[in-house]
């Protein structure tokens, strides 16, 4: 089985439920000009292109003007609501935090590769205590493109000193795994967030993140232990 001696994640619907602190900051600025407030499930629908994309698609959907100006505004708008409340509402999926503190402690480095602002991505990481075992994580506005620009995904590996063979990329959307392709980087995909719309083959479908320890790095001569010795 090919080993890896890094891993590198998405954030948002791939390691957190951050939707509706992200609906959250849009509706403060659609309550600001008297539009309707937009469910969380509905807003969660377009995340993961990071705010200008969220933004404009959500304005083009709803009738609303989108205009360059426009989405501009809401943007940095949207930016200052997002960085009062970065994280009430966050929670991680299911099992994530244990299993990427399993995977830094069985000798994984760990990096994060998100469309989210730099910014909020570092505060964001630091609230939820991710900022002791991630090693590099980088925003959209931290790279000339971003994903599903490859260039993103690179820049993360390189800033961690990784070789080409030595990493894979986990995320939740068929934009994560474009990035992946276009950086020739093998990818894998969570089952919750937007995992379950993504097509890819049996074997890169996690049912959770430690899954991923199968991957690590295996002394020479170390035994594995079998299924029924694991208690």
């Amino acid at each position: 089985m090919k080993q890896y001696s890094a891993l590198i994640f998405d954030l948002d619907g791939t390691l957190i439920d951050s939707a509706p602190d992200i609906a959250s900051a849009v509706n403060v600025y659609m309550a600001s000009h008297g539009w309707p407030e937009l469910d969380v499930d509905y807003v969660e629908q377009f995340i993961g292109n990071g705010p200008r994309r969220l933004l404009l698609d959500i304005f083009l959907d709803q009738g609303l003007p989108s205009d360059d100006a426009t989405v501009d505004a809401a943007v940095k708008n949207y930016i200052g609501n997002y960085h009062r409340n970065p994280a009430e509402r966050t929670r991680f999926f299911p099992h994530v935090r244990e299993d990427l503190q399993s995977l830094h402690d069985a000798g994984l480095r760990l990096g994060i590769c998100t469309n989210k602002p730099h910014a909020l991505t570092h505060e964001i990481l630091k609230i939820l205590e991710l900022d002791r075992i991630i090693e590099v994580a980088l925003g959209a506005d931290a790279v000339p493109a971003c994903k599903p620009d490859p260039g993103h995904l690179l820049a993360v590996a390189e800033q961690m000193g990784l070789g080409r063979e030595d990493w894979a990329y986990i995320g939740d959307t068929n934009v994560d795994k474009a990035t992946a392709e276009a950086a020739d980087a093998p990818f894998f995909v969570v089952p919750w967030g937007g995992g379950a719309d993504v097509e890819v083959k049996q074997h890169q479908r996690l049912t959770r993140i430690a899954d991923l320890m199968a991957y690590r790095p295996r002394s020479k001569g170390r035994e594995e232990p079998s299924k029924e010795r694991i208690a």
